[in-house]
């Protein structure tokens, strides 16, 4: 069975390891020490480590597992604001120093945030990885990385109607945990190198739209298409993919397949 191993195991590493686990054997990591016990009950090898971002680790050694893997998914976040530059650098290369040479297919979740907060509809040719700190800095090092800058995560309890919510008329830019399996999965068995991929649901309704469909309640305000908005345009193209959940308006209705 092919191995793969995921870097910083939360939320959406859960779910894309339980995606994964009857194709491939699992290794993990994770920052927490309660941890351990619920990953290793659920047979995905965890290893306990940290990546400070204040300073470069002495003791940070290579990942034993390393060289045995398939590919590499890192879902550690390096998103941080403005003037964290520095430490989100150092916590970078403590985990490059985790990973040493991995030559093997590798994921990074980076997120739509990379663009700016302009009303116009953004493609990945607007932003090169290269002008993104946290994607310039993983892809010098493995050229063969492949970049998924994720929307908002949603799914399972992660609704909109659970959340203090302002701005209701804004367009959303979501994505169903669901959906970034399905692509990672797809690229795995692509063998995808060196892409660079908006992972968005393709349909962006505004917040209070999204809020009362989750609410079972109408919508009586006037729909704009005016705002900022992420193309899944060329994920869609060149994967030939389709999202299981397009609307964020209908996150919270579980599609058994």
């Amino acid at each position: 069975m092919k191995k793969i191993g995921i870097i910083g195991c939360g939320w959406l590493g859960n779910h894309i390891a339980e995606r994964l686990s009857g194709q491939y054997e699992i290794f993990t990591t994770t920052t927490s020490e309660s941890k351990i016990e619920e990953l290793t009950s659920k047979r995905y090898h965890p290893t306990l480590v940290d990546f400070p971002s204040e300073y470069l680790s002495e003791t940070m050694k290579e990942w034993e597992v390393a060289s045995q893997l398939d590919a590499v998914i890192i879902t550690v976040p390096f998103s941080g604001v403005k003037g964290a530059e520095i430490p989100l650098q150092e916590k970078a290369k403590n985990l490059l120093a985790f990973v040493g040479n991995y030559k093997g297919q590798m994921f990074f979740m980076s997120s739509t945030g990379v663009y700016p907060d302009i009303e116009k509809d953004f493609t990945e040719d607007e932003q090169s990885a290269d002008d993104v700190l946290s994607e310039a800095v993983i892809k010098a090092q493995f050229p063969q990385v492949n970049i998924l800058r994720l929307a908002g995560l949603m799914g399972d309890q992660r609704l909109l109607k659970n959340y203090h919510i302002s701005n209701l008329d804004l367009l959303v830019n979501h994505i169903h945990y669901a959906d970034i399996c399905s692509v990672v999965e797809k690229m795995l068995k692509n063998q995808s190198q060196s892409k660079v991929y908006n992972v968005v649901a393709p349909i962006h309704p505004n917040k209070e739209e999204v809020i009362n469909a989750q609410k079972d309640l109408p919508y009586s305000g006037e729909r704009t298409t005016i705002g900022r908005t992420i193309s899944p345009s060329k994920l869609i193209s060149e994967l030939n993919f389709e999202f299981e959940y397009p609307d964020p308006r209908y996150f919270h209705i579980e599609i058994l397949s």
